[in-house]
């Protein structure tokens, strides 16, 4: 079995939107590896504990917003982002042979695309319950397993044809084109070299500033010239109005202004947590050092 570097973890199982985008980027290394791992928390102790170099994991989606597992994981010490990718989402509903839709009692999926597909469940499954799985595929494969037992779902279609599932119903999302942004994870190293389209993550605590804590921390970019692209707030869980920002500042941590900016807050006491800086992924291309390259067009897998 290969372990450490060779190894990149993704949210498992097999036929996830994770382990789409984990073939979209680029591999950390020659030869390298992909192990499944049950949850978002799970794949990334696996890279704090070096059984993996890598893992890849969804942060936001464009319809439901921030992963709050994986947000409250970077939030810990000791991971940092090493590349970013996007991926279209569309979802089917699913089910063993010889169950019809008006059989469907129980629906399971990723709470994410439980939400963005809602709406449509509301409409055509609205006596029909619903059950958070720890991603889609998971779902597919735990209705699989029941066998004709009333329960569907909702995954990414071709989960179908890989857990022999019959498909129901496809286009359930809340929005045509929804994407899901995926980060790769590793531990603290040198971040990256410089590109052209860069891009640097922060967590920061302004501590009890409340809003005007957050403002200061905006000032520090924008008077420096630097796009802040994101801004996320969670709360840390210590009390209530107590947030934490996940920060996307477009720039690399080797720009003497990102630099700056940085500094500037670690001065004035602002709690500030470097998540890494990588190669901002602009479409179907993902930029690396001195190259530009052209990625393959992404298969909800």
């Amino acid at each position: 079995m290969t372990h450490g570097f060779t190894t990149c973890a993704y949210l498992g199982p097999e036929g996830t939107f994770t382990q789409a985008a984990l073939h979209r980027l680029p591999p950390p290394g020659a030869g390298t590896a992909h192990r499944a791992f049950p949850s978002v928390p799970a794949a990334l102790d696996a890279v704090r504990r070096g059984e993996c170099g890598a893992a890849v994991v969804p942060l936001e989606n464009s319809v439901r917003g921030v992963v709050p597992a994986t947000m409250d994981e970077l939030a810990r010490a000791g991971l940092h982002i090493t590349a970013e990718v996007e991926v279209e989402v569309a979802f089917a509903l699913m089910a063993p042979p010889g169950t019809d839709l008006a059989d469907v009692t129980e629906v399971l999926s990723h709470p994410h695309a439980l939400g963005q597909c809602a709406d449509w469940l509301a409409e055509h499954l609205p006596g029909a319950r619903t059950r958070p799985a720890d991603s889609t595929a998971a779902a597919a494969r735990e209705v699989a397993e029941a066998g004709p037992a009333g329960l569907a779902a909702v995954a990414a279609p071709p989960a179908a044809g890989l857990y022999g599932l019959r498909t129901l119903a496809t286009g359930l999302g809340r929005r045509a084109g929804a994407v899901t942004r995926f980060v790769r994870v590793a531990q603290p190293w040198f971040p990256p070299a410089r590109t052209r389209e860069d891009r640097t993550s922060l967590v920061v605590a302004p501590g009890d500033g409340g809003p005007g804590g957050l403002a200061e921390v905006l000032r520090a970019f924008a008077s420096r010239g630097i796009e802040v692209s994101r801004v996320h707030s969670w709360p840390t869980g210590e009390r209530l109005g107590s947030y934490r920002y996940f920060v996307d500042a477009e720039g690399h941590i080797e720009n003497p202004a990102v630099r700056e900016a940085v500094s500037t807050l670690t001065a004035r006491s602002v709690d500030v947590r470097f998540l890494g800086s990588y190669p901002r992924w602009t479409g179907d291309r993902a930029h690396r050092p001195g190259t530009t390259a052209a990625g393959p067009r992404a298969t909800a897998a």
